[in-house]
């Protein structure tokens, strides 16, 4: 099965997702990650790795790591070898997880994907989707990846290469549904010199604080906000949609907009640029957003 005819254009306030099974229960990811599922063949157990690692296969004569998601989710190695494989591509890397099987894929609202209350949190679980009367998980694929191997995520480790200095002039607005992401991008920017942060865990919060900031200042509504940063896979409203909605406002649209997500690669870039958005990094790539946020405020200050 191959994805790569299925994206959705950018900013449409739609997704679509891959929904698929893991022991009797229902999991989906962006379809947008997805560069196609396949079937597992030659796989080479790796000595020592971690227990989530079922090991390597061969994809077009690439090496790429399998993770065995029955793993990740319940402790439990499955038993068949042969299995559908979603093979994807995020934090400019590619890597394949293992699943029980395939349900379909399916269109929806971003607005119909809903935060896990604070009763149900789960770490992993950035979404929850009602469809033909069931639950699915949207899964954080990116935390899965992290959790194994710290290196290929965002962390203040990444910070290091920063000269200190004094940012508090600087007034930035961050869109994250992550609390991981949150906290990290929380630490480093300030980390950076930075003080000044308002910082929300969807899109639609992100776009009425900046509409309210419109009714009130007007044009001069950057004396209070000088960048935004936006991840891109965000219940309720994805980062795609909030770009848009931004570059098509009147007084808004002068707004820089930095698209900072997993999703950004070479293939995807032209749905950040479609929306109008300002720049696009990768989100392993800490040390490249402040130097983008530094080329934004400078042309301004």
């Amino acid at each position: 099965m191959n994805t790569n005819n299925i994206l959705l254009e950018s900013g449409t306030g739609e997704v679509e997702i891959l929904e698929f099974i893991i022991n009797n229960k229902f999991y989906a990811i962006n379809i947008i990650k997805v560069k196609e599922v396949i079937n597992a063949s030659n796989l080479t157990k790796l000595p020592e790795s971690h227990p989530a690692i079922a090991g390597l296969t061969l994809y077009r004569d690439k090496i790429i790591t399998l993770i065995d998601l029955r793993y990740v989710l319940e402790k439990q190695h499955k038993n068949e070898i042969e299995s559908p494989i979603i093979l994807c591509e995020f934090n400019k890397i590619e890597v394949a997880f293992s699943i029980d099987s395939i349900v379909g894929v399916h269109r929806i609202k971003w607005e119909q994907i809903t935060k896990p209350d604070d009763i149900s949190t789960n770490s992993l679980v950035i979404g929850n989707i009602v469809l033909s009367n069931k639950i699915i998980l949207m899964l954080d694929f990116e935390k899965i990846v992290t959790d194994i191997s710290p290196s290929t995520g965002i962390s203040e480790d990444r910070i290091v290469d920063i000269d200190y200095k004094d940012r508090s002039n600087v007034k930035l607005v961050l869109a994250d549904d992550s609390p991981l992401i949150r906290k990290l991008l929380n630490d480093t920017l300030i980390k950076a010199g930075f003080v000044n942060l308002k910082i929300f865990n969807d899109g639609k919060q992100a776009l009425d604080y900046l509409l309210d900031l419109v009714s009130k200042k007007g044009i001069e509504f950057m004396e209070d906000v000088q960048v935004l940063i936006t991840d891109i896979e965000m219940p309720q409203m994805d980062g795609h949609t909030l770009t848009r909605k931004i570059k098509e406002h009147v007084i808004l649209r002068k707004l820089p907009v930095v698209l900072f997500s997993s999703l950004i690669t070479s293939d995807l870039k032209h749905k950040g640029e479609a929306v109008g958005a300002d720049a696009q990094l990768s989100k392993p790539e800490i040390a490249e957003l402040v130097s983008c946020i530094d080329g934004f405020t400078n042309k301004t200050s």
